[in-house]
């Protein structure tokens, strides 16, 4: 099976379903991560070009250490709009050019505009990636493919539908986000925030709800035709 994850920044996934992707190709899948924005607004002393690609970078090493694809579509923080055609062909052509099986991305409630802009980017991709005489960079098309939502952050809002068991995953997880040394070193430093904490927490709470040390929770995409009769989730 061919998973895609689609995120807005490039620590997105780690924060919220790393495990599960890490639990995927454990299993024998092929997984890419895609982030669709760049990360060069995230930090108050480094300035946006150089930020840029040192987050192109701690995302590429995160992935290495689970053996996942990375990719980017590199538009900038705060640029983001469900609505500009040129960013949704820019989606449109990772699902084409990847053919995935199933898609993961963010809540359509998260709480911040870029994450809500993927979330609507990728539903609306997802369809317009199956129209033959829909011509982008990418030729041929690709299915109406299954979609699920990964938790928000500290679960604000979110009622999981299923859960993946990440326990013998979670330490990778951790070292994964610990790849984005650009944020963590800089809450550590300069907030006095754990994020790495705060996300291991969020992971130990969804593993009480479902009985296991630890857990990613997720949603389905409820439109038609994109739910199937089969769990598509580790």
């Amino acid at each position: 099976m061919k998973v895609l994850a689609i995120g807005c920044h490039p620590d997105d996934i780690e924060v919220a379903c790393a495990g599960t992707m890490a639990k995927y190709v454990k299993e024998g899948h092929e997984v890419t991560v895609c982030h669709v924005a760049n990360g060069n607004m995230g930090h108050e002393i480094i300035q946006p070009d150089e930020l840029r690609t040192m987050r192109a970078e701690e995302a590429k090493s995160a992935g290495k250490l689970a053996g996942i694809k990375v990719i980017t579509c590199d538009i900038g923080d705060l640029k983001l709009y469900s609505e500009d055609k040129e960013q949704r062909d820019r989606v449109v052509d990772v699902i084409r050019a990847e053919q995935p099986d199933v898609i993961i991305t963010h809540d359509p409630d998260d709480y911040m505009p870029d994450h809500r802009a993927v979330s609507k980017l990728v539903f609306d991709a997802s369809f317009t990636a199956s129209c033959l005489h829909y011509e982008t960079s990418v030729p041929g098309t690709a299915k109406i493919t299954p979609i699920y939502y990964m938790d928000t952050l500290a679960g604000v809002n979110f009622l999981p539908e299923e859960y993946v068991d990440i326990t013998d995953t979670v330490e990778l997880k951790m070292e994964m986000l610990e790849c984005h040394m650009s944020q963590m070193k800089w809450m550590r430093d300069h907030d006095n925030i754990d994020f790495a904490d705060f996300v291991k927490t969020c992971a130990k709470f969804r593993g009480l709800q479902c009985g296991v040390p630890y857990a990613e929770a997720f949603k389905k995409c409820y439109a038609w035709p994109k739910l199937v009769p089969t769990r598509l989730l580790p």
